[in-house]
């Protein structure tokens, strides 16, 4: 008997509407092409012990990242290595180089790690155009959650969040919402687009039960170009919290906005300043935060509340040479105090 030309389409359509490659092939092809430019990136530093409150112990930290460039470049979460004292990047083909901080930015929460050396075999992956990604586009991210290398997630983008519009600190943070799973370990991961190009590095997950609730936090790939490849902001080794509205007021700061020192790294800039850190643990609002440090009020004479104040420092810092000076006005047990004449390397 003969089949009408309607039955032949529809069949047609059913085979296509389910056959599995039409799904699959493109992100494990993407995979594959990019999984090699993606790094696990453990760190050691100093913070408060946990359980005793005031002593220092050295603590571990882990985090991932991806090589874009063959000289050594690699794009990562700030919070991964914002205050690490050392930096091990470790590859797909088990090479482990040591790197530095070369630049970051914690208020947008990225950072560039400077390898030591080149490694060898290099993948790099591309920076793609983050302005042409659209809520709805499906997308992958590749790290290490918990520790467990090259794995992948897939989601898509739920939201766009411009800078100055979000919570937690990172104001000059142009960021991608999406629901493709972020946990322990997946911080400073790219983000790819289906063509394998980078499109934003994964910064952080909100959750109320410490697990995956489809809320994370991507940090674009067009802000991290800009802010930590093109104009290369100093790295200081302090890790601080923002003082500002009513946390200003109970904080009795004599002016609108500070930056609270929690952690300083040693040797680092913040370090040599003289920029003393927190030591007493403590819990605000249900944010863990660390009290008695520095409150740093002003850089060069520009206090941290002016307009446009962030911008203004960032280009002085940027104009520092080796054996500049650097001046900064603290509060410190209540009192103003100078930090200046300080040699400071950017």
């Amino acid at each position: 008997m003969k089949r009408s030309v309607g039955t032949v389409l529809a069949a047609v359509v059913a085979v296509v509407a389910f056959a599995p490659q039409t799904a699959a092939g493109p992100i494990s092809e993407a995979f594959e092409r990019v999984k090699a430019s993606v790094v696990v990136i453990r760190t050691t530093g100093v913070d408060l012990d946990q359980g005793v409150g005031r002593e220092l112990v050295t603590v571990g930290g882990l985090g991932s990242g991806v090589l874009i460039d063959r000289d050594g470049i690699i794009l990562t979460a700030a919070h991964v290595v914002q205050t690490a004292e050392t930096i091990e990047v470790e590859f797909a083909d088990g090479e482990v180089v040591p790197g530095k901080v070369y630049s970051s930015e914690p208020n947008a929460d990225i950072a560039v790690v400077k390898l030591e050396r080149p490694p060898t075999g290099a993948v790099v992956a591309k920076l793609g155009d983050s302005d042409k990604v659209a809520v709805g586009d499906e997308i992958f991210i590749v790290g290490a959650p918990l520790g467990i290398s090259y794995t992948l997630t897939v989601g898509h983008i739920s939201a766009r969040r411009q800078a100055n519009s979000m919570w937690g600190g990172l104001s000059q943070a142009d960021l991608f919402q999406t629901d493709a799973a972020i946990t322990t370990g997946n911080s400073g991961g790219p983000m790819f687009n289906l063509d394998g190009e980078v499109v934003g590095i994964v910064s952080s997950m909100i959750s109320r039960t410490g697990g995956y609730e489809g809320l994370g936090f991507v940090v674009t790939s067009n802000m991290a170009r800009v802010l930590v490849l093109e104009q290369r902001p100093f790295w200081s080794g302090l890790d601080g919290y923002a003082l500002t509205g009513e946390l200003a007021q109970i904080f009795n700061l004599p002016q609108p906005m500070g930056i609270l020192v929690q952690r300083v790294t040693k040797g680092s800039p913040a370090s040599r300043l003289g920029l003393q850190p927190g030591t007493i643990q403590a819990t605000l609002e249900g944010e863990p935060l660390i009290l008695g440090g520095d409150i740093i009020l002003a850089v060069e004479g520009v206090a941290l509340s002016d307009p446009d104040a962030g911008e203004r420092i960032r280009k002085f810092i940027n104009a520092l040479t080796p054996g500049s000076n650097l001046h900064v006005t603290i509060l410190r047990g209540g009192e103003r105090v100078e930090l200046n004449a300080v040699p400071i390397t950017p």
